[in-house]
């Protein structure tokens, strides 16, 4: 099962739904390591050192810091983002099913959008 890192204004909603319905997959939140308000480069950078995916809901600007990490020769672990206009309950299932078949090798380097 992959490690996630769950991004700041990520839907706590699916991050409790994926903690209960698995209490043993491995995700942490930003704020447990004090990235709160970190920018998106630092937050990538801290996942790649740590093997972690982050899980986010930024389409925005996160995908563009991540291959940028990729372009630039960067370890970049993966970013799984889930859109906002899911249903709670297809977006735990999609993540879940995601983490638990996925390996951390076939995450590298990626940018992943739910609904798949």
């Amino acid at each position: 099962m992959i490690r996630l890192l769950v991004d700041q204004n990520f839907n706590g909603h699916i991050q409790q739904g994926l903690v209960q319905r698995d209490p043993g997959i491995d995700l942490i939140h930003v704020r447990a390591v004090g990235l709160a308000a970190a920018p998106d480069p630092t937050i990538l950078a801290w996942a790649a050192e740590h093997g972690r995916v982050l899980l986010t809901h930024d389409r925005q600007t996160l995908p563009a810091f991540a291959y940028a990490r990729v372009e630039g020769g960067q370890l970049m672990p993966g970013v799984f983002v889930v859109s906002t206009a899911m249903p709670i309950g297809q977006a735990i299932d999609e993540v879940m099913l995601s983490a638990h078949c996925l390996t951390a090798q076939e995450c590298s380097n990626i940018v992943k959008f739910f609904p798949m």
